[in-house]
């Protein structure tokens, strides 16, 4: 016979959704909706069912009486109905136990707790509806032949006991005085003699005794039993009322079904599902569902309590991870997750959120000072030196803080400013915490417009490029140019790199940039060689994202192709950022791009160890000496940083260019150092190539251009 669940709400989009979670447990039940709980009765009325689902509040009849007049049909009194309701009043609940209820959810429904109460309430109605067909299919052969009716019934009783011997689940039955009439084998293989041990039987008696006193069974109530071996398992029990031929009580008859492997995987995937595989730490929708309930709280009562979201990113951990291997970014995320949970207090919470991101909910945050004493504790904690494996590692941590109900009134709101809060200290060098301010949100919603604006701006070819010349100072010629790239915003006029690309990079957009920039330098180039003949050299900077992407060589050998380009007229500048971190995607294709010709740049040289260490493995052919050291020229330290660079260039072979002139003195000093080639306002602004190729008809570069 095919099982059935029947539901009843007056709102269709509950009857939906109710409908597919039960039919997600169990494919093969059939589910009967209905928006009439009286249509719903006369249903019940004539077919077996399994399970009843019914909302609370319904206009036509609430679930408390809707449930006390499916106890009074003989076809489902001890069907087990599950109430459903949004409403938190305990009185709710109380009625509709009291009305013989087997299960109340509250809703909105966690999805994964309804299926599993569904599943258990199921399996507990397949068998009380398989007990009532045998009964029915017994009573009709008491009714078949008057002559063999004691027969049949001797018969019956004791085919009756043995399919009631047979089932997997405790069956007893005790009489109206509370003695054991009837014990299965299976419970007398558990529990012993008897209807059970003496713990375990005094709690039956006291509910065997509500059911005598009511006439009304119980259904699905879950409970752990100790058994005769000592072993405690968990049961799902249902009580039912015993008449004898008067329709008298004459007892009580009860069954439980042994649930306790279900139990221990529900609650094995119930932490799963709320609970970082490698860490342990709740995860993020497990923190997401506790702020959720906190809120609900507040605004129940009235009373809103401040909650404090410290939104943790661990610094560098990338370099950790690529460098020495996943295994040992993940017992570091591992300690990581141990120091926080030793930081916090009783009442607050360590969540991971992914990646090598963590969160921290402090409770009770209504002083500043103590939100600001936890940050400051989390940062410290975490920058100490971790040993993992022998090995001595050193991260920091940006931590945003955004404090409810101020700074968010939802999970949501609450997490996306803090997360604000910490790039906003990730901007400004990371290593440490910042709280969450209003204006944070206006610039990320300046940023976010400024995204789409760079994405236009691709597709509608607003970039354009300024040419700044680089003069050999021996000769005073021009010898190469350095492409800059410009916007040219609509309605804003030209937009200067610093204003747009670090947002280009965030959003995944420099690597188009770059190409864009790579393609039109590369072309302008030919022209001017096809004007002259002889050319000069262009320079293009290499982004980290460009180098990280791949596939840089096939990239500049398609641009050199549709320009027709020699490729000793194209220079890559590599800069601090992409030799520190993205040499090793890059090597390979910047060697290749070496011995066809293409020149090779290290840019803002001598700021960092990896550009001298570089030099051992990375054949470059210029040298461009960090501004900040033409800056400071007039301090002796930086003068002979910059002869010291000079010579190294001088016994390596490798051109010395010094960016950032600006000044007449300070090109006398690098010429005093024995510079090669200069580039800087001094000797040339940036300009488009029009301007550009007039200045190399002049075949010189305008020096004092600081006066302009």
């Amino acid at each position: 016979m095919k099982a059935f669940t029947v539901i009843v709400d007056d709102s269709p989009a509950n009857l939906a959704i109710y409908a597919r979670l039960v039919g997600s447990v169990d494919p093969a039940a059939g589910v009967r909706t209905f928006p009439d709980p009286f249509a719903a009765l006369e249903w019940l009325a004539g077919n077996d069912a399994d399970l009843v689902v019914t909302d609370y509040l319904m206009p036509a009849l609430h679930g408390g009486e809707l449930t006390r007049r499916i106890r009074a049909l003989a076809s489902a009194s001890d069907v087990p109905v599950m109430v459903v309701t949004a409403h938190a009043d305990r009185a709710f609940r109380a009625e509709a136990y009291a009305a013989g209820a087997s299960d109340f959810v509250q809703s909105p429904i966690d999805h994964a707790e309804f299926r599993m109460r569904v599943r258990n309430l199921l399996l507990l109605g397949g068998h009380q509806r398989r007990i009532r067909a045998r009964a029915r299919a017994l009573e009709q052969e008491l009714k078949e032949t008057a002559e063999s009716r004691d027969q049949v019934l001797r018969d019956s009783r004791e085919r009756l006991a043995q399919v009631i011997d047979t089932i997997p689940a405790m069956i007893s039955a005790a009489d109206a005085d509370g003695n054991c009439i009837f014990v299965n084998a299976y419970q007398t293989a558990l529990l012993g003699d008897g209807c059970g041990r003496s713990d375990y039987a005094t709690e039956s008696a006291r509910l065997d005794r509500r059911v005598l006193a009511s006439g009304q069974p119980i259904s699905g109530y879950e409970g752990d039993i100790p058994l005769a071996s000592g072993e405690v398992r968990t049961f799902l029990t249902s009580k039912s009322p015993l008449r004898d031929g008067n329709g008298e009580l004459a007892g009580v008859l009860s069954m439980s079904l042994d649930i306790s492997e279900r139990k221990r995987s529900e609650a094995l995937l119930s932490f799963q599902a709320r609970h970082d595989g490698l860490t342990s730490l709740p995860n993020r929708s497990y923190l997401f569902h506790c702020l959720r309930q906190a809120f609900a709280a507040g605004a129940a009562t009235g009373r809103a309590r401040p909650l404090a979201l410290h939104f943790i990113d661990l610094d560098q951990f990338k370099r950790i991870n690529d460098g020495l291997g996943h295994h040992i970014g993940d017992r570091l995320l591992q300690a990581a997750a141990g120091r926080l949970q030793d930081a916090i207090r009783g009442g607050d919470m360590v969540a991971r959120l992914g990646g090598d991101e963590f969160a921290v909910l402090q409770d009770d945050a209504g002083n500043p000072a103590d939100v600001a004493n936890l940050a400051a504790r989390l940062n410290q904690l975490l920058t100490k030196p971790f040993v993992i494996d022998g090995r001595e590692m050193v991260v920091s941590a940006s931590i945003g803080v955004a404090v409810a109900p101020a700074d968010g009134e939802d999970p949501e709101e609450l997490l996306r400013n803090a997360d604000l809060a910490m790039y906003r200290i990730k901007s400004r060098g990371r290593n440490g915490f910042q709280f969450f301010t209003p204006d944070m949100l206006s610039d990320a919603r300046a940023e976010v417009q400024l995204q789409t604006a760079l994405r236009l701006a691709l597709a509608r070819e607003e970039f354009e490029l300024r040419y700044q010349p680089q003069v050999d100072l021996r000769t005073g010629r021009i010898v190469g140019a350095e492409a800059l790239v410009r916007w040219r915003r609509e309605g804003v006029g030209l937009v200067e790199p610093g204003a747009f690309l670090a947002v280009a990079a965030e959003s995944g957009l420099m690597a188009e940039i770059d190409d864009w920039v790579l393609r039109e330098a590369c072309r302008q180039a030919r022209v001017w060689l096809d004007r002259d003949g002889s050319g000069i050299s262009v320079s293009v900077n290499v982004s980290v994202p460009q180098a990280r992407t791949g596939g840089l060589q096939t990239r500049v050998a398609r641009a050199l192709e549709d320009a027709g380009l020699p490729p000793a007229l194209l220079e890559l500048e590599l800069t601090e950022g992409v030799l520190l971190h993205e040499a090793h995607h890059a090597a390979a294709d910047l060697e290749a791009l070496h011995r066809v010709g293409v020149r090779i740049s290290i840019d803002d040289f001598g700021t960092g160890f990896s550009s001298l260490g570089r030099l051992a493995t990375l054949r470059a052919d210029r040298l461009k000496i960090d501004r900040s050291f033409i800056e400071t020229l007039d301090k002796p330290s930086s003068l002979a940083i910059v002869r010291a660079i000079v010579g190294l260039g001088r016994a390596l072979r490798i051109e010395v260019v010094a960016e950032g002139v600006e000044t007449a003195s300070q090109l006398d000093r690098i010429r005093g150092a024995g510079c090669d080639v200069v580039q800087g306002y001094y000797t040339g602004r940036p300009m488009d190539a029009a301007s550009f190729g007039r200045l190399l008809e002049q075949g010189r570069a305008p020096i004092g251009a600081e006066a302009d």
